[in-house]
């Protein structure tokens, strides 16, 4: 379903890399974080910007999935008719009350944001990008933290590693 409703779209940034490849990362993470153990996690992690970017409603991912999935994609969905800035505020102050779970998907997704924009030779824009990003990341993730010290230190070596390559 993920790759079905994400057809044809891609990422931000260079090499047009198709979208699905972030929704892969985001699901190979939670599944490494919990050991496998966790199926509906993983499976949110697949589908966690599916009611963001397409048609995707919550009653048809609880009725193709469960509840449970359905519930954790909606937590981890922004409003998109409000303004950047504000999405990105809300997701600083709403962190620490959501969810263990979507916790580990909001850790999962950032890890693979701050990664796609990690470059070899960045130009000023991808520079000033990564610098915002991961800077705003680590304001998210402050509020996520201690569900799962594994992710938790991917997080952190990931950062460290986008503030090396500037």
């Amino acid at each position: 379903m993920a790759a079905r409703r994400h057809n044809g779209m891609a990422r931000k940034g260079r090499g047009n890399e198709p979208y699905i490849n972030h929704l892969a990362e985001v699901a190979r993470l939670l599944a490494t974080a919990t050991d496998g153990a966790d199926a509906e996690l993983v499976a949110a992690g697949w589908l966690h910007d599916a009611i963001e970017d397409t048609e995707t409603t919550r009653e048809e991912l609880a009725e193709k999935f469960s509840d449970r999935v359905a519930s954790l994609v909606v937590e981890c969905t922004d409003d998109l008719s409000l303004p950047k800035a504000e999405r990105r505020r809300r997701q600083v102050v709403d962190a620490p009350k959501k969810s263990a779970s979507a916790r580990l998907i909001k850790i999962a997704d950032k890890i693979s944001n701050i990664g796609a924009r990690v470059h070899s030779d960045p130009t000023a824009e991808e520079c000033d990008d990564l610098v915002d990003y991961t800077g705003w990341a680590e304001q998210v993730v402050a509020g996520c933290r201690g569900d799962n010290p594994w992710l938790d230190k991917t997080f952190d070596n990931m950062a460290r590693t986008a503030r090396a390559s500037l």
